[in-house]
C-alpha cells in the first residue's frame, strides 16, 4: 500500500511538472540597441532613480516572512525570519547571527549569514530592480509585444548576484512605469512567469517602489515599506548595527 501511495505521489508531481513546463514561454532573442537603453532610462526616471540613490536606508517585509533593514550608506543589512536575526556586511558577506536572542557561532552562524545574504539579494532585487537596469553585466533589448499590451524591454543579467544569467521582460506603460514583467530565472521552473507591478508607493525621499505582485502561483507583497535619507531618520534609538561594528 505504501508503495502505491508513493507511486501516486510521484506520478502527480510528474504530471504537475509537465503541465507547468507546457506553459513555459521561450526567452526572447537579444538585440541591444540605443532605443532600448532610452526606454530603460525613461523607466528609471518614472520611479525616480535619483531619489532612490539618495535613499540612505530602507526597511520592508518580504511576503510576510522576512523583515529587512538595509543601511545603504554603509552597506549593512539586518534580516529577521522565524527565530533568527542576522546582521550582514554586504561588502564582505560576513556577519553575526542570533537564534531566539542568543548568538550562535561556527558553522551554524556561517550558514545563517549565508542564508540571510542570499535572502537579501533576492528580496532587495524585488524591492527595486528597475534601478539595476544598467548594472555591470546587463544588456537591454526592445521586444515587440501584442497589440495594446505595452512596450517590451528585455533586461538580461549576464553576471553578478546569486543567479547570473537571469532575464526579465518588462512591460512598460504609457507613463513609463512597468505594469508587469516576465521572468526567465534559474529558481523558477516556468520560463516567462508573469508578475504584475502594482500598488506603487512613494518613499519619503521621493523614490517609488511597487508593493504588489500577482502571479499564477500566488501573490507577493512588500509590507511596511519605508525609506529615508539616513538610517537615523528611519530608526529611532541606538545604531542597530553596532554589534556588527564592534
Amino acid at each position: 500500500m505504501l508503495k502505491k501511495i508513493i507511486l501516486v505521489i510521484v506520478l502527480g508531481i510528474a504530471l504537475l511538472v509537465g503541465a507547468v513546463a507546457l506553459q513555459a514561454d521561450p526567452r526572447p532573442n537579444s538585440n541591444p540597441t540605443p532605443e532600448a537603453d532610452a526606454l530603460a532610462r525613461a523607466m528609471m526616471a518614472a520611479v525616480n532613480a535619483d531619489a532612490w540613490n539618495a535613499t540612505g536606508a530602507v526597511t520592508w517585509n518580504f511576503r510576510g516572512s522576512r523583515e529587512h533593514l538595509w543601511d545603504r550608506e554603509r552597506q549593512l543589512a539586518r534580516v529577521r525570519w522565524k527565530n533568527n536575526e542576522v546582521l550582514v556586511n554586504l561588502n564582505t558577506q560576513e556577519g553575526r547571527a542570533w537564534q531566539k536572542g542568543v548568538e550562535v557561532e561556527g558553522e551554524k552562524a556561517a550558514d545563517l549569514v549565508k542564508a540571510a545574504y542570499e535572502a537579501w539579494i533576492n528580496d532587495s532585487f524585488w524591492l527595486n530592480p528597475i534601478t539595476k537596469a544598467f548594472d555591470d553585466g546587463t544588456q537591454r533589448s526592445l521586444v515587440e509585444l501584442k497589440k495594446d499590451e505595452g512596450r517590451g524591454l528585455l533586461v538580461e543579467y549576464t553576471s553578478g548576484g546569486v543567479t547570473p544569467g537571469d532575464a526579465y521582460l518588462w512591460i512598460v506603460g504609457d507613463d513609463d512605469l512597468p505594469t508587469a514583467w516576465r521572468m526567465w530565472t534559474s529558481n523558477i521552473p516556468v520560463g516567462g512567469m508573469r508578475a504584475t507591478w502594482a500598488d506603487w508607493q512613494e518613499l519619503a525621499t521621493g523614490a517609488r517602489v511597487a508593493t504588489n505582485h500577482k502571479m499564477k502561483i500566488g501573490k507577493l507583497e512588500m509590507q511596511g515599506v519605508a525609506g529615508a535619507s539616513t538610517l537615523a531618520e528611519l530608526v529611532d534609538g541606538p545604531d542597530p548595527f553596532a554589534a556588527l561594528l564592534d
